[in-house]
């Protein structure tokens, strides 16, 4: 691949005006966050303080953590294909428990994403879950079908991303700040939000794991 660092330059430059930025915006003296957050969490579209944040109040965070989680699987890729798999055939307890443990970790995933407003839980713990079920599945010898692993894995891919940015946007379009959900519908965008969150995350973690494009692989 012909690499040219001189086009990174322009986005490390604003990388670092945003930095700067995010920096020299720091209220001064430090605001007491923990009552601004109860006093607020009711219009936040969530029960959980920690939802509240990373959703809502503090939503900046988790759409770049998405953006740097799939800048990383693009990292990745850019190596070159997925090495073909050359494991040997999973033995009958491997096959007999994946097959137990997969739907487990799908069930568990979405106890975790449902949950994620009134208790611990949320779509990075869902997403972690069905990563680790697309990794075990690896392992026993399960293979993307060509047919999905073109554009539809990469819808799948910035879905998390794509609905994020599209929440706020819309939150700008009817007059609030980016991702400043309306109170009335917080809690329905929030959680349209985490469940495409986790998809992408459970998807992005599995085919990082891969190590590779996923392309040109056999049947």
């Amino acid at each position: 691949m012909d690499t040219k660092p001189w086009l990174l330059l322009p986005l490390l430059l604003a990388l670092g005006v945003v930095l700067s930025y995010a920096v020299l915006s720091i209220p001064e003296p430090a605001q007491d966050l923990p009552t601004m957050l109860a006093d607020s969490i009711t219009i936040s579209g969530a029960h959980n303080p920690v939802s509240a944040v990373l959703l809502n109040f503090r939503g900046y965070d988790t759409l770049l953590e998405m953006a740097v989680l799939l800048a990383a699987l693009l990292g990745v890729w850019s190596l070159g294909d997925m090495p073909a798999y050359r494991g040997s055939d999973p033995d009958l307890i491997l096959d007999i428990m994946s097959r137990q443990l997969v739907p487990v970790f799908i069930l568990v995933a979405g106890y975790l994403l449902w949950t994620g407003a009134d208790a611990p839980g949320g779509a990075f713990q869902a997403g972690a879950l069905l990563g680790a079920a697309g990794v075990l599945l690896r392992l026993c010898g399960w293979r993307i079908d060509n047919r999905y692993s073109g554009l539809p894995l990469r819808v799948l891919l910035v879905l998390g991303l794509g609905m994020f940015v599209m929440a706020g946007t819309g939150a700008l379009l009817i007059g609030d700040e980016f991702l400043q959900y309306p109170p009335t519908l917080a809690s329905e965008l929030m959680l349209m939000i985490e469940s495409a969150a986790t998809l992408s995350i459970g998807a992005t973690l599995a085919a990082l794991f891969l190590g590779g494009r996923p392309k040109g692989e056999d049947k």
